[in-house]
């Protein structure tokens, strides 16, 4: 007779059922398992032994078969420690069948028997809600895997606690959710001295999310615009935290079980490699594009990151997901960010100072705007030009609204978006309207078309173009709260698409 237990695979953020079934049959003495397994699953048997022995439990001098089934899905990691033990003490009657086949295990056993933390609690845990079965888990994966609610959640510290629950003996404690982390108090915009447009396109871009390229001398302020972004972001609402959770938990980031309302600000570093960056590597794990789902994604020194690296944002950018395409599998991963990214105007940084600039000038900025790609480019809704803040300005008092007033802007725009798009399921902010859709929410009156029409024409909009400018004029409505858009809307829209050497013609 076979017993059974069951586990899951990981596919991207989706958790899909496996079959862990286990026969003890008469032959030579032998510990086999099948069914596709990775070296961290062949290497289970042995810690499954070492764990068994350490409980006084001696296995039978019999052939011992463990197959994973579905067999031609790739298994990997070493959560399927705990479901290979499980059916393999039903199988040996330690545990009764019933009670090993009504759960969804998952962890890593040590060689003493207690249990390992593991990454993927989370998926996993709605997998087991989706089948309903219970899940069981290590201890420290409780409060991570008891978030999703919709089912109970076991956690363990040793398999002689996971034995003594079956049986009767002790009952396991449902796990509770861990606690929901603060929001982190962010730095204010106000420190930023000076440069209001900009800060005015930031607050633009989070109220639609809207993709912002920052351009200006060393210096001048780019990096702590882009580090003050976060604080002027609404929190994650629970389908989003949920969402941006499953892909940290598949990462092993989400720190002891709590889930952050806050958004994801990722900011990797120019040497990042594709896999780093889109995802891939081994066990083609998320990239930061997938782990800024939700939230922020900031590139500094933009034109360093290799050619190759940044044509590969160009797809994610307008799907929101990326898909990682391997010899073997297919992975899927949600990459839904605000994409902010940050350059200097050339090489040495100096291109609009003459007295500094190099003696290539202005041929050397664009060649090193120029590794940018034009359909890159074209992705951006905001192109900002930054200008050098004087010495002396620095000691002037700050400027501006603080980061808690333009949140507010921004929450209520979002909350506009949030009843506009009601029963979208793909479309939640300005920035993911399109066809008709866009047509319908962001037409603006005769007036503003009129300017349209003759931007395009004299500068040559894509078609992506015109649809971008709308959906930030869109924005710039909601922040004003007027129900449509009109010619000021466009005019400032077409101002932030333009270079600053055109804007004003």
């Amino acid at each position: 007779m076979v017993a059974r237990a069951y586990t899951v695979a990981f596919e991207g953020i989706e958790a899909r059922k496996v079959e862990v079934q286990c026969a003890v049959a008469p032959g030579l003495p032998a510990f086999t398992i099948v069914g596709l397994p990775d070296k961290a699953v062949s290497e289970a048997r042995e810690r499954v032994r070492a764990a068994l022995t350490s409980m006084s439990i001696a296995l039978p001098s019999k052939r011992i078969t463990i197959n994973l089934s579905p067999a031609d899905l790739p298994k990997e990691g070493s959560h399927f420690d705990l479901p290979i033990a499980l059916a393999l003490l039903a199988a040996i009657e330690i545990i009764p069948r019933d009670a090993a086949e009504s759960i969804v295990a998952l962890g890593e056993l040590s060689l003493d028997g207690s249990l390992i933390g593991v990454v993927g609690a989370l998926p996993a845990a709605m997998a087991a809600a989706e089948d309903d079965r219970a899940l069981l888990c290590p201890s420290v994966c409780g409060a991570e895997a008891a978030w999703v609610g919709a089912t109970e959640v076991l956690a363990a510290k040793t398999l002689i606690e996971i034995v003594q629950h079956f049986n009767g003996q002790s009952r396991l404690p449902a796990a509770d959710p861990g606690e929901v982390h603060p929001v982190a108090g962010n730095r204010d915009l106000r420190d930023v001295k000076g440069q209001e447009r900009a800060k005015r396109a930031l607050e633009i871009a989070a109220a639609g999310r809207h993709h912002v390229l920052l351009i200006g001398t060393p210096g001048s302020g780019k990096s702590m615009l882009a580090a003050r972004m976060p604080g002027i972001l609404p929190p994650l609402s629970a389908t989003e935290a949920l969402e941006t959770s499953m892909i940290h938990s598949l990462s092993g980031l989400l720190d002891e079980g709590g889930i952050s309302r806050a958004r994801p600000f990722r900011e990797p570093h120019h040497t990042a490699s594709i896999a780093a960056i889109v995802g891939g590597g081994r066990n083609a794990k998320p990239g930061e594009i997938s782990l800024a789902h939700n939230g922020v994604l900031f590139m500094d020194e933009f034109p360093e990151y290799p050619r190759a690296v940044l044509e590969t944002l160009r797809q994610p950018i307008e799907t929101g997901e990326v898909v990682i395409a391997r010899a073997n599998a297919h992975v899927r991963y949600p990459c839904r960010f605000m994409l902010v990214a940050a350059a200097n105007p050339c090489k040495c940084g100096y291109l609009s100072d003459p007295a500094r600039a190099c003696s290539r000038a202005p041929n050397c900025g664009e060649e090193y705007l120029g590794r940018i790609s034009g359909p890159l480019m074209d992705r951006f809704d905001l192109r900002i030009d930054v200008p050098p803040v004087a010495y002396t300005d620095l000691d002037l008092p700050p400027s501006g609204d603080t980061s808690e007033q333009v949140a507010a802007r921004v929450d209520s725009a979002r909350a506009v978006q949030d009843q506009r798009y009601e029963g979208y399921e793909s479309v939640r902010v300005n920035a993911d309207a399109e066809g008709q859709l866009l047509e319908d929410v962001a037409t603006p009156d005769a007036e503003g078309r009129a300017l349209l029409a003759r931007i395009a024409e004299r500068f040559g909009l894509s078609a992506r173009g015109y649809h971008r400018v709308l959906r930030v004029a869109r924005t710039i409505a909601d922040l004003e709260g007027e129900e449509n858009v009109t010619l000021p809307h466009v005019a400032e829209a077409v101002s932030y698409r333009l270079p600053a050497s055109s804007a004003g013609n």
